[in-house]
Formats: C-alpha cells, structure tokens, sequence
C-alpha cells in the first residue's frame, strides 16, 4: 500500500513527509485510511535516547479513520467501518485476560519499540529502506496505518472523525486516571499538576464525576484560566512556594491528586497535600528521581503510576463519546487542526504550550 508518512530521520531535524509502502493487513490486522491523528507529547520521545528507539520512525499514536481492508480472522470491523486507533496489547497475558490491556506483560515492545514484538512491522522508503511502521500498534502520523484489529474502536459514522483520534490515548489518560485508576468519586477533591491535554481531559473527568473540588495546577496564566472555563473550582500557580498549604487550605487534605508534569518537586508537594489516606496517581515520563518522606506512606497515602488510564478502550472511548455529546467532556475546545505537511509547526506549537492538542489531518 503506498502511503505519505511524517517520517522522523534523526532526534534533532524536523519530519519529513515521504513516500513510503505498507505491507498489506496480515492475520488480525485492518489497514485504516487515517482521517485525523494527534501529536501527544509521547510522539516527542523519540527524540530523546532515553528508551533507544531505533529511527527512522513514523510516529503517531492517536489516530482515526476509515477501514479499507482487514486480514485474515478479523470479524468484528469492515471496510468501511470508522474507528479511532488505540494502543496495543496482546490479549492473552494475565493482565489482558484481567481487563487490564495498558498492564499487558508486552505493552513496551509492543507500543514503544516502533515495531510488533516479534521485530516485523516496517515500511519501505522510496529507496527500499526499512521505516519502523507500528508505533503504538498504528503509526499513524501518515494518511495510512496497518493496526492490530484489537487496538480499533468503532465509533458510529455520525461523527466527526478526524477529531476522535485523541480519544484513544491523551484524553483517555487523563479521564481513566479519574475514572478508573484512582475511582474518584462525587463530593471528593482532586489536584490536577499540568493543565495539558491529559491534565485538562482529568479535570473535565472530575467535574463530570461531581467532584466538589477541582483544583488545577499549572505555570501558565492562560492554562489555568482555560482549566477554570473547563470545570476547576480553583487554579494555582505551580511555582508557588507555598502551594502544599493552599491545597491544604482549600481541602483540608486532598483525597486524590494526578500529576502530568512528571517534576519530582511538584510530585512531592502534591503528596504532602493529601489527607491521611489519599492518592495520587503519576502520568508520563517522570524528570527524575522521586523521593518521598515514608511517613506520608505511613498512614495511608498511596502512589500509583497509570498508563492509558488504566482504560479498555473498546468501552472506554465509546463513554467519553457519550459524555461529549452531554457537554460534559468538551475535548474538542482543546483541538486545532493542521494539515500532515505542517507536522513540524505542529510540534512547536505542542511543544511550547501554544496549543494543548495538535490533530494532523492527512491529505
């Protein structure tokens, strides 16, 4: 399948948009015209050397689009089905089999590695060249992906899809860390750290779950004030000296924190203002070394680290859709649009907090 694709040559030069060629779906694959795909700060660690990801890469992990083919012993999508592209997982370890696909014994190699486990998943560039093609199970900054039918989503044609993408990964981060990671329930209080698209989609999450009080936490004026537009009772600079006391003034002790900065500094600050026996949950790469007086532990507070919100997908999207469609999650406020070929603007823009979510629209 030819395709053009965002293709990343080198952790300090921009993407190029090249020709490639897919190979076809093979056994439990779809091959997805992409529709839209969003740039989220995971697709900027290939630029680091931190986890080894062999380049050239396309990258891409918050896609959706339109079903044009499927391979052998796929049932449950056909071509012409509209889905958004989640993470991949292998379906059969422990935490698979427990409704658990983001603890998936090969989640890494799967997701990270820009190729399946079994090392396959390459694209061909116009000189012949190997392109690691499955990040994520999808790369799909591209106008074409080839994705695990388990990663898929069917979502009603009704919809917009270019916008979906986002649903599968950013949003579902920030909202499963609400819903489903720390089971935040209504009348309770949450501190949100970093009002990006999973710390926003989080504070959307508890105002819609009831929470009474939602405080986000962030450096910059305007994301404090957007978070405020979207459902924070309090906004507070994350620079404050004294930020452990205004949580506590506010609380009284919070009952749940989620931190998406990954600043040890602001980790600990956020720990230090839960009651007794609250919880923070941890998203994204953590900046550091993280060290916590065990007598906060003592009494109760908890740590948790959370991938994908700890979400199944296939239930997950399709009740954020619902949610959506109430006004009570308005993801789609957070989104700006920007064709394939401008993927570099995008990422500047993603980068310097210009705009919370960036959707590539492939032409």
């Amino acid at each position: 399948m030819a395709a053009r694709a965002a293709v990343l040559r080198s952790r300090e030069a921009p993407f190029r948009i090249e020709d490639v060629t897919l190979a076809g779906p093979g056994p439990g694959e779809a091959l997805i015209q992409v529709a839209g795909t969003g740039f989220c700060h995971t697709d900027l660690l290939p630029r680091t050397d931190r986890l080894g990801i062999a380049l050239p890469l396309i990258a891409g992990h918050e896609g959706a689009g339109t079903v044009l083919a499927t391979g052998p012993g796929v049932h449950d999508v056909s071509p012409g089905s509209h889905v958004v592209m989640s993470f991949d997982s292998c379906g059969g370890c422990r935490a698979c089999l427990a409704a658990r696909p983001a603890g998936c014994a090969t989640f890494f190699p799967r997701n990270l590695s820009g190729h399946r486990p079994d090392g396959t998943g390459a694209a061909r560039d116009a000189a012949g060249g190997e392109v690691s093609a499955s990040w994520f199970g999808q790369s799909s900054f591209a106008t074409h992906a080839v994705v695990p039918v388990r990663a898929l989503v069917p979502v009603p044609a009704t919809l917009p899809l270019d916008l979906l993408g986002p649903l599968g990964c950013g949003f579902q981060t920030g909202a499963g860390a609400i819903f489903n990671s720390l089971g935040v329930r209504a009348g309770s209080s949450v501190v949100v750290a970093g009002a990006g698209a999973v710390g926003l989609a989080a504070v959307m999450a508890a105002r819609a779950v009831g929470a009474t009080a939602v405080i986000a936490v962030d450096i910059v004026p305007l994301r404090r004030k957007l978070a405020e537009e979207l459902g924070a009772t309090h906004a507070l600079d994350g620079r404050s000296d004294t930020l452990t006391q205004e949580i506590l003034e506010i609380t009284g002790g919070a009952d749940h924190a989620v931190d998406t900065t990954g600043l040890p500094a602001l980790i600990t600050s956020l720990v230090r203002g839960l009651h007794s026996e609250g919880s923070c949950g941890l998203v994204g790469v953590q900046q550091g070394d993280l060290t916590v007086d065990p007598l906060l532990l003592a009494s109760g507070r908890t740590l948790k680290g959370i991938i994908e919100g700890d979400a199944v997908p296939r239930l997950f999207v399709p009740r954020l859709i619902d949610l959506w469609q109430q006004g009570m999650f308005p993801f789609d406020r957070l989104i700006r649009r920007y064709p394939l070929d401008e993927i570099d603007r995008a990422e500047q823009d993603v980068a310097s907090g210009e705009v919370v979510k960036a959707v590539l629209i492939p032409s």
